[in-house]
């Protein structure tokens, strides 16, 4: 396996399909509400807000949807590995690769908002490390770099 590789964004019934069966795997129910944020969450081309997944959902099921519920979902869904939050942004994004664990490291556009998602197993062990020598335990390294997209800069 490389220390550094990016992984391409599925999407549609296949994502939720990976996404269902990873939940599932976990013992936990895969309700219509869940599939709703998750279908949400997965159509949105940057981090989205509990809100403006809330908003999504709310108007595609006809009825309001409470931010608190779909703020729970998504703590399920980070926690299950299907979603991920981009703390800076206090967004989230769906996982497109449900049963791959890596320590996640995000490029965000001060521009544009969009958030690119990247793996590298080595950098994220070095910070694990470096955390574990100062006796600290880590559980999520959390990376962020911000700065400008390829696509702002141009």
């Amino acid at each position: 396996m490389a220390d550094h590789h990016h992984h391409q964004e599925p999407t549609g019934a296949k994502l939720a399909d990976a996404a269902r069966a990873t939940l599932e795997a976990q013992n936990e129910q895969w309700t219509p509400m869940r599939a709703a944020i998750f279908d949400a969450l997965a159509a949105e081309e940057k981090p989205a807000s509990a809100y403006d997944i809330a908003d999504t959902v709310s108007k595609a099921r006809g009825k309001r949807v409470a931010p608190n519920s779909v703020y729970r979902i998504l703590d399920l869904f980070v926690a299950n590995n299907i979603a991920m939050r981009v703390e800076s942004a206090n967004a989230y994004i769906a996982n497109a690769h449900p049963g791959c664990h890596h320590d996640c490291i995000f490029l965000v556009c001060r521009n544009c908002k969009q958030a690119t998602h990247v793996d590298d197993d080595k950098v994220t062990g070095q910070v694990r490390t470096i955390a574990e020598q100062e006796g600290f335990r880590p559980e999520r390294p959390v990376i962020e770099i911000l700065g400008v997209c390829a696509k702002c800069a141009a």
